[in-house]
């Protein structure tokens, strides 16, 4: 009986699998003949950069735009295309969004193919088992900017790693990804084996023990599905030696994989006029005053008079989670607690952060972190800056007395 049972649901394995074959067989035929097509139509050879969130203002972003003209001043005989989730905006104004942000004029133009599926890659679209979701939501996306155009070669730019072996073995494309962080790490999993909580290591689960084993087997299954996936690319290109650390454990692909450093432009601050010399000694003052400050508590002595500079601590990064505005305003409002009110006081201090929002999710973030500070009483004290031009965030930074970062197992470092 057992036999008589075993063997038509084998025949019917094989068929189906048969089936599929012959199925993802005539779906790549079908994709490897529109890329043909396309090509003999345009005359040249087309690169797409999957960038979901290419109208945001963050590092990602702005290395998109630098590689596009890079790209595009080296190979002018190659078309280039943008696969973007941004809705209720136009080609034009993400290009000028990227000009008035990080300085950044593309020599000829883009197409832009705008996707209407990004909330399948929110991380709001899955409270639990958020990183399978977001990466079986990748798929998803990357076959509807599949079949929307097949390019000669894919980028994925943003960390979409589950999206190459689409467009390698279903389009037929030649793939390369940039990683500037890794979606899962061994970092990741020692936090959660040591039980610490951390934005994405809930307190609930990190205070029990088995949720916590629970956790790290999922994680080490799901870094197995990543390195799978991120192996498929032809070239993988990453941001610092931290995060090549990490590609090469995961991915096992070290000829393929290079360093990539991403584009920091100074050169628009070399115009910045320096402190005149008879202001030196009252910046240094202003500087050993804070220190004292944030060292040991104490009091400064009158002497010589108070320092009426107002002194800015700004923070620059995206909305995101793994940023910790949080930590910020506490350390900032904890900072304020040691000051006396009045003009060398805490009227004397200011937080300024200085990010983008990609989403409702970063928007909605930032209005917790707005309710923080009312509750911590220093919401006077602090400035929230989102999406700002370019040139207001230089004259934020040539202000500033101190640059703010908090984040954790930072990939690239902002200082």
């Amino acid at each position: 009986l057992l036999w008589s049972l075993v063997v038509p649901c084998a025949y019917l394995s094989l068929l189906l699998t048969l089936v599929l074959l012959l199925l993802l067989l005539g779906v790549r035929m079908w994709l490897r003949g529109r890329r043909k097509a396309r090509g003999a139509q345009d005359g040249g050879p087309a690169v797409a950069f999957f960038h979901p969130y290419c109208n945001a203002g963050g590092g990602g972003e702005r290395v998109l735009w630098c590689s596009l003209r890079a790209l595009m001043h080296r190979y002018p005989g190659v078309s280039f295309v943008v696969y973007t989730g941004d809705q209720g905006v136009t080609g034009e104004q993400i290009l000028e969004g990227a000009r008035q942000r990080f300085n950044i004029t593309l020599p000829r133009p883009v197409t832009f193919i705008f996707l209407r599926h990004r909330a399948l890659v929110e991380a709001s679209s899955y409270p639990h088992f958020t990183l399978l979701g977001q990466s079986a939501g990748s798929m998803f996306l990357g076959w509807e900017a599949l079949t929307a155009f097949v390019p000669d070669l894919y980028v994925d730019s943003m960390g979409y790693a589950f999206t190459l072996p689409i467009f390698r073995y279903l389009g037929g494309c030649a793939v390369a990804s940039y990683v500037h962080y890794p979606t899962v790490s061994t970092d990741m999993l020692s936090a959660v084996r040591e039980r610490n909580p951390r934005f994405n290591n809930a307190d609930f689960i990190s205070r029990n023990p088995v949720l916590s084993a629970v956790k790290v087997v999922y994680y080490c299954c799901f870094a197995v599905l990543y390195g799978l996936a991120g192996s498929c690319s032809d070239v993988i290109m990453v941001n610092s030696t931290w995060t090549l650390g990490h590609i090469l454990a995961l991915w096992r692909s070290p000829g393929r994989t290079s360093i990539v450093y991403p584009p920091c432009d100074v050169r628009a601050f070399l115009d910045v006029p320096l402190e005149e010399e008879e202001d030196e000694d009252e910046v240094e003052e202003g500087w050993e005053e804070l220190g004292r400050e944030l060292g040991s508590g104490e009091e400064e002595e009158a002497a010589g008079g108070g320092d009426r500079k107002c002194h800015s601590i700004v923070s620059v990064g995206q909305f995101r989670p793994e940023k910790d505005h949080r930590l910020q305003i506490r350390a900032f409002h904890k900072l304020l607690d040691r000051k006396e009110k009045g003009p060398g006081g805490r009227e004397s201090l200011r937080l300024v952060l200085i990010g983008g929002c990609r989403n409702q999710e970063d928007e909605e973030r930032v209005l917790m972190l707005r309710g923080l500070c009312q509750e911590l009483g220093v919401s006077d004290r602090v400035d929230f800056k989102l999406n700002v031009p370019f040139e207001e965030l230089k004259r934020e930074l040539v202000d500033a007395t101190i640059g703010l970062h908090t984040m954790w197992n930072e990939h690239f470092g902002i200082g």
